[in-house]
């Protein structure tokens, strides 16, 4: 499965702060699947960055899109 691939899976997403410092990803899937993913603070910044960049991007593939019709 890859980024552009499609899925009925429902899965609930949380993140905050650990008390051992970290920033903690945590998702719970259907079926019982826990995983949580633990960064530091720099590492959790990084991939806030990437999340701008890659909704930033979804933004203009949606524009593109808008005025196409």
């Amino acid at each position: 499965m890859g980024i552009n691939s499609t899925s009925d899976i429902a899965a609930n997403l949380q993140i905050g702060p650990t008390d051992a410092g970290m920033v903690r990803i945590y998702v719970e899937a259907e079926g019982g699947i826990e995983l949580p993913l633990d960064f530091d603070p720099e590492e959790a910044e990084d991939i806030a960055e990437e999340l701008r960049a890659a909704a930033e991007a979804a933004r203009a593939v949606a524009e593109g899109k808008a005025h196409r019709r």
